[in-house]
């Protein structure tokens, strides 16, 4: 991505490739790649992983990776900075964490969480649908689980058998399907988690509302 203006990574968005020729970079979602920006500006609750070069960072969130910071690297009360990070000037706020420690990454769930199926039919369920983000496991390490199913179940590769687990890998294969249950409704959804090789997990589950036609 070429941007030689300003470029908001808004809450609800996750970004993974390159960035470059940045004039400005705000991230309160989530951003992983290779980021050469003037500015980075990490607000609270933002996420920035990956190689990072700017001339300033000021960081609310946390910024991970191989990060050099020409001149200033803020880092404020809740921001955290860890990995190789290198900088011409410091200032750390109290309660902010700088560290060469490099610390497992939680999954964070995305796509929009939303299906359209036929009646009794199967629809594929795309990256696009619902995805995994996590900058340190592989696509095979992150596994999703699925509970609460209603009027339907989770398939892999064509079958017509109920499975709760499926890898990330699967998702990006084509593999995975939701079946509906042929009755006379409307809506069918399911919940889901996802966790990496560690244990880590995206927390709360989220629901994935699926649209029922004829």
């Amino acid at each position: 991505m070429s941007n030689s203006g300003v470029l908001i990574v808004r809450e609800d968005t996750a970004i993974k490739g390159e960035v470059r020729n940045c004039r400005q970079l705000e991230v309160y979602g989530y951003i992983e790649g290779d980021i050469t920006a003037a500015h980075v500006l990490v607000h609270q609750g933002g996420r920035c992983y990956g190689k990072v070069k700017s001339e300033n960072a000021d960081v609310h969130g946390e910024m991970q990776g191989e990060v050099v910071v020409k001149h200033l690297i803020n880092i404020r009360s809740s921001g955290s900075v860890s990995g190789n990070v290198r900088y011409g000037k410091l200032a750390l706020e109290q309660g902010g964490n700088l560290s060469a420690e490099v610390r497992n990454v939680p999954p964070s769930l995305g796509g929009d969480l939303d299906l359209s199926v036929g009646r009794g039919k199967a629809v594929r369920i795309t990256p696009q649908d619902l995805t995994a983000y996590d900058p340190d496991d592989t696509a095979q390490n992150l596994t999703f689980t699925i509970s609460n199913a209603r009027n339907g179940f989770i398939t892999l590769a064509g079958g017509r058998t109920p499975v709760s687990r499926f890898t990330q890998a699967d998702l990006t294969s084509g593999k995975v399907s939701f079946m509906h249950d042929g009755t006379n409704t409307q809506a069918a959804s399911f919940d889901v988690v996802v966790a990496d090789r560690s244990g880590a997990t995206s927390g709360a589950a989220q629901t994935v509302k699926v649209h029922v036609g004829a």
